[in-house]
């Protein structure tokens, strides 16, 4: 199987996708499965380019040391429909964000989905099979889902920016993506290494 392109998104690419591109990294690469794994924003959030924020703040720098991640070298930066096209998936942190990027580019729906939607219905549709390529995984996972299904905002898609709370909600942030994340190695790329232990790996 080639390498997949996963590009994960949120508002200002400063707290949660490059939190969940660096835990996904991490989990593939301890795996042994190639893949890329990026992270940007869709721009909601343009007075931080133009307030020179383009660090992630000490508090997610601190949540991922735990993870013997070292974020320091992260820039923040806004997706464009390039980037969209080019990935075999999609992973928006909140409803916004796949919204956002079905927007901008209209071929990228069926591959863009909420992190915590896609372990849902990847639970639902099965684990994908010896052999299958992810985008036909994602295929089945797209059955019976419709755009309307993703307006509003709703807990049981979102994730919350940690940004402006408490320390600890950045821990627990980290934890949350964590968790998910491999969930959804566990489904996506278990077949290829392991299975599932890759669930508690």
């Amino acid at each position: 199987m080639p390498p997949v392109n996963v590009l994960l998104l949120c508002s200002a690419n400063l707290c949660r996708s490059p939190m969940a591109a660096a835990l996904l990294h991490r989990r593939l690469t301890a795996a042994g499965i190639p893949a890329t794994v990026d992270s940007a924003g869709t721009g909601h959030l343009a007075c931080l380019a133009r307030n020179h924020v383009v660090t992630p703040p000490d508090e997610i720098r601190a949540a991922l040391a735990g993870f013997g991640i070292d974020m320091r070298g992260h820039r923040r930066r806004d997706a464009a429909a390039a980037d969209l096209t080019a990935a075999d998936l999609i992973l928006g942190m909140a409803r916004e964000h796949v919204r956002w990027a079905a927007v901008t580019e209209p071929t990228a729906w069926p591959r863009a989905f909420t992190l915590k939607e896609l372990v849902r219905r990847g639970t639902q549709a099965g684990p994908r099979c010896p052999g299958e390529p992810v985008s036909g995984w994602l295929a089945r996972a797209q059955q019976g889902r419709a755009a309307a299904m993703l307006l509003g905002d709703s807990p049981d898609d979102d994730i919350a920016d940690p940004v402006g709370g408490p320390r600890t909600g950045y821990s627990a942030t980290a934890t949350l993506l964590d968790q998910l994340l491999g969930r959804l190695v566990a489904l996506c790329w278990g077949g290829e290494s392991g299975g599932a232990s890759l669930l508690n790996s």
